[in-house]
């Protein structure tokens, strides 16, 4: 701790202003907050609080600076960048919160930057992962051939959930190898499907395979173009997708690794470590920005540097030498 900061009161010393604890019940009845993220912010708010008092200062007097100072003294005591931003969201909702109810004209916490995130590399299944999600879904009845027809796809084109979810017949050709997704702002584009998302979808499409599932009446208009069907027949959602990705991954042994996301990062870095060049890659995954798609570079050039690493006779960390 720097000279010329004060050492913050304990947390069993600190005590929330009866206005902060107004705030904290505004979070679970007006905005349906969790009682856990309630929790959470009073444990920040507390921490704000003993800065504050520290200080010699009350929530009717502190101003930009203290906050600085308590951004810094976190940042001094080695928090992580991430507790760092959510404690400083937490103080910047309370001041919001006293400004908006009349309890001060200002909020403090305006000109007060959020540091900064690292940016988290995606994670990616091997390629030997992969082949074991595939290999996880058993069967050739109507719903397995859908579930790898779904997996083949997420994996193989690297489309978003929603995107396989929205997919319609006319969206499939089959002939071509060939899928239309529709991704964010309504943009669509067009994605080669590999031999075996094709070989999948071709296998689901048939008439034993969702013809089997289609109902004798359609429930919802758009139901009878739903590429993907539930078990009634209906559209297969989101959260239904999603379940079938989490199921598999466990019978592969990967589902704490595994999310539908984690797929299309997969496909990406997959296809980067291939050689594919990275112009191809954005316009497969539908990425607005070149910037979003560079990422991926940096895992495969991890991923090249640990291979490296390890199979390099005189690549691996120096051992010390004998005098």
């Amino acid at each position: 701790m720097s000279p010329t900061a004060s050492p913050p009161a304990p947390l069993s010393e600190a005590v929330l202003d009866i206005r902060a604890e107004e705030f904290l019940a505004w979070l679970a009845v007006e905005r349906g907050r969790s009682p856990r993220t309630v929790e959470a912010y009073r444990r920040d708010l507390l921490r704000y609080a003993g800065h504050v008092a520290a200080r010699k200062r009350n929530l009717d007097d502190v101003g930009t600076g203290d906050v600085v100072a308590f951004v810094r003294a976190l940042q001094h005591d080695g928090l992580a960048p991430a507790s760092v931003t959510r404690m400083l969201v937490s103080v910047r909702g309370l001041h919001r919160f006293l400004a908006a109810e009349g309890h001060r004209d200002d909020d403090p916490t305006v000109d007060v930057e959020i540091p900064s995130l690292p940016r988290g590399l995606p994670k990616a299944l091997s390629v030997a992962q992969v082949a074991s999600l595939m290999d996880a879904v058993v069967g050739d009845d109507p719903p397995a051939r859908r579930d790898r027809a779904v997996l083949e796809l997420l994996y193989g084109t690297g489309c978003r959930i929603s995107e396989a979810g929205s997919l319609s017949l006319p969206d499939v050709d089959l002939h071509d190898g060939l899928v239309r997704l529709t991704g964010k702002g309504a943009k669509e584009r067009i994605v080669p499907l590999g031999r075996c998302a094709a070989e999948a979808l071709e296998r689901w499409l048939a008439p034993t395979g969702r013809g089997a599932l289609e109902p004798a009446r359609w429930a919802r208009r758009g139901d009878a173009e739903a590429v993907f069907l539930n078990q009634r027949g209906g559209r297969l959602g989101r959260q239904g997708l999603w379940l079938i990705v989490r199921r598999h991954g466990e019978a592969a042994g990967i589902g704490s690794l595994l999310t539908p996301h984690v797929l299309r990062h997969s496909c990406a870095t997959h296809m980067l470590d291939g050689g594919a060049d990275i112009r191809i890659v954005q316009e497969m995954l539908g990425h607005a920005s070149i910037s979003t798609t560079q990422i991926y570079t940096k895992v495969s050039t991890e991923r090249l540097r640990a291979v490296y690493r390890a199979a390099h006779p005189r690549a691996a960390a120096p051992t010390s030498r004998r005098t």
